[in-house]
Parts: structure tokens; sequence; C-alpha cells
């Protein structure tokens, strides 16, 4: 016997990946429904070889479903997120809602999957954001082998972690550029994203971070080890898919490179590609459509005495968003429910 998904949003760019993932990675699933919102009802997405429609997320009984995936932003979920779990129904949460709340676990399987258990509390789990994602999947393996002090990291960050209209808006400006007259002017970023770089993702806080650099703090804080300083700078470029980052790591003890190499070679989830030569190492181009993280330029700092520099890329659509939701929908599975 299977379980009954249900996955909210699914008209959206995370929400198509999840139903793609889901089939992918076969997952156990005798029943899976596609929700969205009510201007949406019956449009057709894929799952498979199948193509399911669309219904309405308002009014939607979530009795008898085990997971529910949501991908519909935090408003949409502070209002359904509660019904699905008091309905019985898990919720796999992608939006940031309930990532800071200590009583609902935020999981990253490859890193801290003992947290699964406290799915229990409110019936919620949360999916970390795409950026803080990627790079603690290659930084557990590495703490737990030499303690991290400190992390500071430059994003490098894909247009499609602002959704559609993000990357139509590269599209179209990208266009505007050779065509006179067909300029388009900013309006999902606050300038230009179109041969150029923004170092602003989310609001400005009092700090003069973004939210999306506090996040990556608080996230890292809460997966990895609450001891670890982080200071992040977020930006977006205009890729289409795929976040990258420069990762530097201060230690403990001393990690050496090629011991580093070594470990993040084993580590679940992680590719690494580290040539020393032109091309031997991972760009978004290469990432897009795969699960893993691909971990490139590792060589020690020597600036401090314990510390490394990486160079860490990986699909935002898939482990940054989907993915990891499917794979802690396997671990709900495998860990607590215990069906199909």
């Amino acid at each position: 016997m299977g379980y009954k998904v249900v996955v909210a949003g699914a008209t959206g760019n995370v929400g198509r990946e999840m139903l793609n993932i889901l089939a992918e990675r076969q997952f156990p699933a005798d029943e899976v429904v596609a929700l969205a919102s009510r201007r949406s009802i019956g449009t057709e997405v894929s799952y498979g070889d199948k193509t399911l429609k669309c219904k309405d997320i308002e009014g939607f009984d979530f009795t008898g479903y085990d997971i529910a995936l949501f991908a519909i932003g935090s408003e949409a979920t502070k209002t359904y997120a509660p019904i699905a779990a008091s309905q019985g129904c898990v919720v796999i949460d992608n939006s940031s809602l309930y990532r800071y709340d200590p009583e609902i676990p935020l999981i990253v399987p490859e890193v801290n999957a003992d947290a699964i258990e406290d799915y229990r509390n409110k019936m919620i789990i949360a999916n970390p954001n795409c950026s803080t994602a990627q790079m603690v999947v290659a930084l557990k393996p590495l703490h737990d082998r030499a303690r991290i002090k400190r992390v500071v990291v430059s994003t490098y960050q894909s247009v499609s972690g602002a959704g559609k209209e993000g990357m139509d808006e590269l599209w179209n400006q990208t266009k505007g550029v050779y065509v006179p007259g067909q300029e388009v002017e900013p309006k999902k970023f606050q300038k230009q994203i179109a041969f150029n770089v923004i170092p602003q993702i989310d609001v400005f806080l009092d700090s003069g971070d973004t939210k999306e650099e506090w996040k990556m703090v608080v996230e890292t804080k809460k997966i990895v080890d609450p001891a670890i300083k982080v200071t992040a700078t977020c930006v977006r470029v205009p890729v289409f898919v795929g976040h990258s980052e420069s990762v530097n790591v201060e230690f403990e003890d001393f990690l050496d490179e090629d011991e580093a190499r070594d470990i993040l070679r084993e580590a679940p989830g992680v590719l690494v590609i580290d040539k020393r030569e032109p091309g031997g190492y991972s760009t978004p181009v290469e990432c897009v459509g795969d699960f893993a993280t691909f971990i490139s330029r590792i060589r020690q700092d020597v600036t401090v005495e314990n510390g490394l520099n990486m160079w860490i890329v990986s699909d935002n659509l898939r482990k940054g968003a989907a993915l990891n939701a499917v794979q802690i929908a396997e671990l709900l599975g495998n860990r607590c429910l215990k069906k199909g």
C-alpha cells in the first residue's frame, strides 16, 4: 500500500519540479493530486507519463492523504498548512514561514535526518532556503571532521529563485538589449538583470543584511550547529537555473585540502569535480537537471590558521527546493510513516 500525496502549487516552477521528481525517483504513491489557486483549476500538469488536472486548494479535504508538498508561498501556506495538518496530512513546506519555528524541524536529509522525528509536534516540516540547502550538504561532513568556526559565503543566485516572473524578465530584457524600442524596465528585480549582477535578494534589514543573507545565517545554525558563525552576501546573476556559491570556511582543527576532497567524495548527495586545469570545475550549466550538489575549487586558505575555500553549484529548483522536499518525504516514509 503506497502513499496518497498532494502537491500544492503544482503550476509553479517548484511545484512542477516536485511532480517530476516524485515520478523520477519512483516515490511509492498510490495517488497524487495537483492543487493550485482557483484561477488555475483544470490546468494540466505532468506527472511521469500521466497528466493531472489541477484542483482548487480552497476547500480541499486533506483527510486520508499522507503527505502534502507545499510550494505556494508563505501567505497561502499560513492559511492552508494548518488545515492540512489538522486533517492528519503531514505538510512539507517550501516557503520560509515555518523555518525558524523551534518546534518545526528544518530538514536537509543528508545533514540532519534525525530531526525528522519532530514532525509530530505540528505535523509540519520545513524545507530550507535554496542557497542554504546546497551549502550545508557540503559543510556537514567537514564539520564532523574538523569543527567549523566560521563561514564566509558569497552567492551567485539564478533568476529562477525569483520564480517564472524572474526568468521572464531576464529573457525579455536580454532580447530588448538588442532590439531598439523593445527595452524592458526592471519590474521583478530592483535593477536591470540582463548583463548585470544585483547585490540584493529580498528586503534589507536594519543590520544592513538582506533577508536572504539572514536566512542563510539562521538556517545554517539550525540545521548544522548553532555555534557556527556565518556571514553572507547574496547576489542575483543573469543565469536562468543553478545557484553558485564561493564559500570560505575556518575550522577549529587543521584540515588538509586533499583530505577534505576525499571526505566530500564520500559524502551523500555530493559530486566533486575538482581538476586544476581549464574547465576542471562545475558551473550552473552542467548542474541543471541533476540531483547532486557539485563541489569544485577546493583549496587551502593560507590567510587563516585552518581555512579552506570551495566553489559549490547546484540546481536550485532541485536540491534547493523540489528534490529536498521529496527527499524529506522519502525520509518521513522510511523512518516514520512506513507505508509503501
